[in-house]
């Protein structure tokens, strides 16, 4: 029994329509994460790094900072692959954290601040910031089974697809043309929302540990066999990192260290990740674990060796997010992002234009009941949003301007857009 085109066309449909500010939601904050660290650079000043031929030694940089902060502890150490940008250090003082720049060239500390672009968008596209028992990273999650049902679908309904990338059909039927927009954006961006699925379907596996997997990927960390100091801060302060840095890249020539975490526990170690000769894979893909008092390394592990699982789980943030071949890579990614963004937005005004020329009512509730649980949840990320901004981050009161600003523009260009503008081309037919 063949299967029924129309069914899937509904399938599609309401996916894209009765699921579609939420689907929006993830898929904008996806597609700007993937430029965040260049939108830091440009309007954070104090991020901003000019690229040299040296780097400066780490316990140089250490020091200015003491300088600076000397009653602070350093949680985590990140040094990006963007040559253009200060190291990212982890501060956290008086039970607030803040992301300190350092400069990796000259040491100098260039400032400070509570929270970024590139945190901002990678917290609210991970989890909503939504907190409790992961509710928020599983709405995300959710949605590659639901875009990749949306591709196939599509593709199914979609009379000879294969033929059709470069038809686009010229009209001054708005419809029309917002229809063969949909169609043209949704077979360019097909590829990277296959892969956008996938590795969204693997963070769902490796989340919820079907199959042990996130047991597999993430071994458990070795502790150190020398009792290191009970007072982890005093310990944490004196910590030479130029000599861990040197344990960590002769135990892997080929290996760059970016990523260090000292040690938060008495038995714990100096965490080193850092990219080597192995392509695609992230920075966690090599480890090296050097104990804080004798810098002795207590464990090792070489992007070379990793078993294919980890390999899979190593490589599935660099194609998520495009940044395994720099910049350019980082660039396709964004406007392939963009294009699925095109899609949900061009899949709602068609939708709409169709019911309201067909019953030509201006109130007419495309979404149905189903729009109660996107205001909903909607609702909810706003919420937690500010709640994040405000204590978890601390942010400065310009911060939560600029956000608010920012979202009344995005509800007020949907207002306009979807309301307005489609309610008076509809009232003159």
């Amino acid at each position: 029994m063949p299967l029924n085109k129309k069914l899937f066309f509904k399938i599609h449909s309401w996916i894209g329509v009765k699921l579609s500010i939420l689907f929006f939601i993830v898929c904008f904050s996806g597609t700007v994460a993937t430029l965040s660290h260049e939108l830091d650079w440009i309007f954070i000043k104090e991020i901003r790094a000019k690229p040299q031929k040296e780097l400066i030694d780490r316990n140089t940089i250490i020091e200015n900072f003491r300088k600076l902060y000397p009653n602070a502890n350093i949680t985590y150490w990140m040094r990006t692959d963007e040559p253009y940008l200060c190291d990212i250090i982890y501060k956290n003082e008086n039970g607030r954290q803040r992301y300190v720049f350092a400069n990796p060239y000259t040491g100098a500390i260039q400032g400070e601040a509570a929270l970024t672009i590139q945190r901002f968008f990678r917290d609210l596209h991970y989890f909503l910031f939504i907190p409790f028992y992961q509710i928020g990273y599983l709405i995300v999650l959710s949605f590659a089974f639901l875009l990749l049902i949306s591709v196939i679908s599509a593709l199914y309904f979609y009379k000879k697809w294969w033929k059709k990338f470069f038809t686009f059909k010229k009209s001054n039927n708005p419809l029309v043309i917002f229809r063969s927009l949909h169609r043209l954006v949704g077979l360019w961006s097909l590829p990277f929302a296959i892969l956008f699925s996938i590795t969204g379907i693997w963070y769902f596996v490796e989340r919820t540990n079907i199959a042990d997997v996130r047991t597999k990927v993430n071994p458990d960390q070795p502790l150190n066999t020398v009792n290191a100091k009970s007072n982890i801060s005093s310990a944490n302060a004196s910590l030479d990192y130029n000599r861990a840095v040197a344990m960590a890249e002769r135990e892997i020539p080929d290996m760059t260290v970016g990523s260090i975490t000292p040690p938060n526990r008495a038995d714990g170690n100096i965490y080193l990740r850092g990219t080597s000769t192995v392509p695609l894979v992230r920075q966690r893909a090599n480890r090296v674990y050097v104990n804080p008092v004798n810098y002795e390394v207590t464990g090792v592990q070489k992007a070379q060796n990793i078993s294919t699982l980890m390999w899979v789980n190593d490589i599935a943030d660099p194609l998520h997010f495009g940044y395994w071949g720099g910049l350019l890579t980082k660039i396709i990614w964004f406007f392939a992002g963009a294009g699925i963004c095109i899609l949900v937005l061009t899949g709602i005004w068609i939708t709409l234009k169709r019911k309201k020329i067909k019953k030509k009512k201006n109130s007419v509730p495309v979404m149905g009941k189903w729009r109660y649980l996107n205001w909903l949840v909607s609702t909810a990320i706003v919420f937690f949003m500010y709640a994040n901004i405000i204590k978890r981050y601390a942010a400065e009161a310009k911060v939560v301007i600029i956000v608010s600003l920012g979202c009344l523009a995005f509800i007020s260009l949907g207002y306009y857009i979807f309301v307005y503008r489609l309610n008076r081309a509809v009232s003159k037919l």
